[in-house]
């Protein structure tokens, strides 16, 4: 039997090129060789496109130039070389990007453009689980309760006198809490929305809520979805950034994850069903982490969506989906089968 014929994209422009970087490495470790021959495409951060041999090391400087094809009698990649090039058909897509660009639906076009089958969400559902605002509006259709929260966009002032501190000030369109700021009080709030402005160009201000912060993993298309187990974040103080930190592999500087989450089982099973339900009216497919807070009286509220989570050593998505007996490697088995079985 041959081997699939995988593009595997990493990298990326934006702020979590790093994280992506760490993400495929571990894909790398976890791809079945017998089942898969691999085409490694790196992004750089400015932009470039390179096919390299592997995710590992100086992966920039041992490449050629090579780009995704909009063509669809190419199906795949055209790999440049001193004026001329090759052409290499994929069977399949794997994205593994994050942010801007990686899981806002901008490449997800190139891809339906190509027709290539590509692994995780689609155009529309990516834009809106990117755009956190867009969420809270499909998700409250639903009857499924999320923060009260206020958009700023250009240059629009807020009235810092109106707010319920203390706030969350974000950016609408990132992710991994870059520019995120909590603001306890009014004089805080102008440098906070500033702040988040350097990463988008819409900022979300966003009341604080009292909960845990309990996530869940999903993987499917359709009605038929599998959760796994649950994790809870637990924060010594200040709030989730650990992308940000120095050495995210060797722990925290405020967080722990449990997992599974150390909450009632009708919890754990609230928080598994209402995390399909967001994942399905949001129109996600192939995979999601579904981030909630579980509140005091035993209800839950949506905190946000990543449709292409991190599958890094530290990163929450992998760690759930191992707790529930699926290791990585099943994962992006998963992953691939569902690529190509289509919408």
């Amino acid at each position: 039997m041959d081997k699939l014929k995988v593009g595997i994209i990493f990298g990326g422009v934006s702020e979590e090129h790093p994280v992506s970087v760490k993400s495929v490495r571990e894909v790398a470790k976890s791809l079945d060789a017998d089942k898969y021959e691999p085409f490694w495409i790196g992004i750089t951060q400015s932009g470039a496109w390179k096919l390299c041999d592997s995710p590992e090391g100086d992966w920039e400087n041992n490449a050629r130039p090579v780009v995704l094809s909009p063509d669809r009698d190419v199906h795949g990649l055209l790999v440049l070389d001193e004026g001329k090039y090759e052409t290499i058909r994929l069977d399949v897509v794997l994205p593994i990007l994050h942010g801007k660009l990686g899981e806002d639906g901008a490449i997800q076009g190139l891809f339906e453009l190509s027709g290539i089958p590509y692994a995780g969400c689609d155009i529309q559902s990516s834009a809106m689980c990117m755009d956190k605002s867009l969420t809270y509006l499909v998700v409250n259709s639903v009857g499924i309760a999320t923060p009260n929260f206020w958009i700023v966009s250009g240059n629009e002032t807020v009235d810092a006198d109106k707010l319920p501190y203390p706030v969350f000030v974000k950016p609408a369109r990132s992710g991994s809490s870059y520019g995120v700021t909590k603001v306890t009080s009014k004089e805080e709030l102008a440098s906070a929305v500033e702040t988040a402005r350097e990463y988008d160009s819409k900022v979300l201000i966003e009341e604080g809520v009292v909960g845990s912060e309990i996530g869940c993993s999903i993987l499917g298309n359709g009605q038929e979805l599998f959760a796994g187990e649950v994790d809870r974040v637990a924060l010594t103080h200040g709030f989730f950034r650990i992308h940000q930190e120095e050495t995210p592999e060797t722990g925290s500087e405020n967080s722990s994850f449990i997992c599974p989450a150390d909450i009632p089982d009708e919890s754990r099973t609230l928080v598994q069903e209402t995390a399909k339900v967001i994942y399905s009216a949001l129109g996600c497919r192939g995979l999601a982490r579904v981030d909630l807070f579980l509140l005091e009286d035993g209800s839950v509220m949506l905190n946000e969506v990543n449709t292409l989570p991190g599958l890094t050593s530290y990163s929450r998505y992998p760690r759930m989906m191992a707790a529930a007996g699926l290791p990585l490697g099943e994962v992006i088995d998963r992953m691939v089968s569902l690529a190509l079985a289509g919408k």
